[in-house]
């Protein structure tokens, strides 16, 4: 059975240790537009942030309690699950730049990887990869 998808993107939920620090990063910096806030209905109560980047909703959650396990280190190649999701830039440079001077930690510096194909990753404030890719 194939999914009968009824809409065009994903919906990505990341757990965040805190808001102002996340919202800083994905709605301030990266200029996600910031839909509003709902209660989180399973876990124990907290926040749920809903953000848009394009057509996907990035779902921040704030527990009340933050849960003591952490992401995997070691970047793409240290564990296996999800470890990172990509966003489409047209203006790559730029917001590598901008991510650079507010201090976010770059993993890989905007790079040509294959003609045609840039790309950057940087780390979200609970160390989470974040790639930016440019197709030319």
């Amino acid at each position: 059975m194939a999914i009968d998808f009824g809409q065009s993107a994903i919906d990505l939920g990341i757990v965040i240790t805190d808001s102002d620090a996340a919202l800083g990063f994905y709605r301030d910096l990266l200029g996600f537009d910031h839909e509003g806030d709902i209660p989180m209905p399973v876990g124990g109560g907290g926040t749920m942030h809903r953000l848009r980047c394009g057509e996907t909703l990035v779902k921040l959650v704030k527990f009340d309690h933050v849960p003591e396990a952490r992401p995997a280190g070691g970047g793409i190649p240290g564990a296996t699950g999800y470890r990172y999701f990509t966003i489409h830039a047209d203006n790559l440079e730029d917001v590598m730049a901008d991510c650079e001077a507010a201090g976010v930690k770059i993993v890989v510096p905007a790079s040509e990887i294959r003609p045609g194909v840039t790309i950057g990753m940087v780390q979200d404030p609970d160390g989470n990869t974040v790639e930016f890719v440019r197709y030319s």
